[in-house]
This record gives C-alpha cells, sequence and structure tokens, in this order.
C-alpha cells in the first residue's frame, strides 16, 4: 500500500502543477497568448461609426471604378 500512497501523493502534486499552468494560461490571455480576458466585453460601434466607414469605403471603390473607367 506504500507506493498507493506515493502514487496519489504524486498526482496530488502534478495536480497543483497544472493548475498553476492553467492559471498562467489564462493570465496571458488563452490561445497562443492572444484572446480576451474571460468575461470582457465586445466592442461595438455606433450606428454613426458603421455610417462613416461604409460611405469611405463607397468613395475608396468609387475611385477605383473611375480610375479603371478612364484607364
Amino acid at each position: 500500500m506504500n507506493i498507493l500512497e506515493a502514487l496519489k501523493s504524486e498526482a496530488s502534486k502534478l495536480q497543483k502543477q497544472l493548475n498553476s499552468v492553467n492559471s498562467a494560461i489564462g493570465i496571458l490571455g488563452g490561445k497562443n497568448g492572444v484572446g480576451r480576458v474571460k468575461g470582457g466585453k465586445k466592442r461595438r460601434l455606433s450606428a454613426s461609426a458603421r455610417a462613416r466607414i461604409a460611405r469611405a469605403q463607397r468613395a475608396r471603390w468609387a475611385k477605383v471604378r473611375a480610375a479603371r473607367k478612364n484607364a
């Protein structure tokens, strides 16, 4: 039974180490050190910001089409 106790002790040590490693991974942000913090909020754009971005993109495409038409 001494071997069984030694194995349980070793399993306990390994579990503590695993918890420590998982905690470090969580602090660093998860996968490959990139990601959101647990419970972080998703960043959202306002309607006016989306409209400005859409307007700018339409202007860029108009410029491309005009250049293609003249070429």
